[in-house]
Formats: C-alpha cells, sequence, structure tokens
C-alpha cells in the first residue's frame, strides 16, 4: 500500500494543501503519521475521498481558463480514478486508469491526450458508452 504525503495527496485531490491539513486536523481524512510526526496518506483513502466527492466546492478556475467541471453528461456508466499510465505513439494514445484496484484502458487521439492535458497521477472521469457488452467467467 503506498504512501502520499499531503502535498502530493493534496494535488491528486485538486484541492490545497493547507485544505488537506485542515481535513487532516478535523478527522475527515485518515492518515498515519511517521517517526518524525509527518502525515501520509494511504491510495486507499484517496480513493474513498474521491468516491465521496472529496472536495466541499470545485476547485476554483483560472482566471479566463475552463474550469474543466462537468455539469452534466447523459452517459450513466461514469467510472472515478487516477491517471495511472499515459502512452502516446503516432496519432493515438494510450490512458490506464486505476479504479479502486481495477485498471481501465482507453485508446483516444493524441489531440485528446494534449487538449486535455492529461498526466499521470491526476484524477480523471471514464465515461463509457457502448453498443455492445461483453461477459466472462474466470475459470
Amino acid at each position: 500500500m503506498a504512501l502520499l504525503t499531503v502535498r502530493a495527496a493534496a494535488q491528486r485531490l485538486g484541492v490545497g494543501y493547507s485544505t488537506l491539513k485542515q481535513w487532516i486536523y478535523g478527522g475527515r481524512v485518515r492518515t498515519t503519521t511517521t517517526a518524525g510526526g509527518h502525515h501520509r496518506i494511504a491510495e486507499a483513502e484517496i480513493d474513498r475521498l474521491v468516491a465521496k466527492g472529496g472536495t466541499d466546492a470545485p476547485p476554483t478556475p483560472k482566471s479566463g481558463a475552463p474550469s474543466g467541471l462537468i455539469v452534466a453528461l447523459s452517459g450513466r456508466n461514469q467510472l472515478r480514478g487516477f491517471i495511472e499510465e499515459v502512452r502516446t505513439d503516432g496519432l493515438l494514445a494510450q490512458v490506464r486508469l486505476r479504479i479502486g484496484d481495477q485498471r481501465l484502458t482507453a485508446v483516444i487521439t493524441r489531440d485528446a491526450i494534449e487538449a486535455l492535458k492529461l498526466k499521470r497521477g491526476q484524477p480523471a472521469l471514464a465515461v463509457i458508452k457502448s453498443t455492445e457488452v461483453m461477459i466472462g467467467l474466470e475459470s
């Protein structure tokens, strides 16, 4: 189980360092304390916060920049996770999303990677829209 520093965890959650520290002091976030007294946050705790909604309010966009907030979406098959890997080759790119203990891989255009500025470790939402679903059994 990987432990993150408060600064790294705040970045993943999209909140400020001081906000996350207040959540820790207020008991909203479970941490482990190092021998030196520093807080560390487990990835499972980050996943719990993301599933719960994580922040009290969406991050404030920089002036003139789009907020990146999806207000409404008709697709119902939405999965929240973190980008684990981004690989580009030619016109296409592969994005691997970690959702709990599962992995989801999507192949999208390189232009989409650049437009969304996708990077490893950043929270992301997978919206699944498909006309076919396959069901399998493990042996």
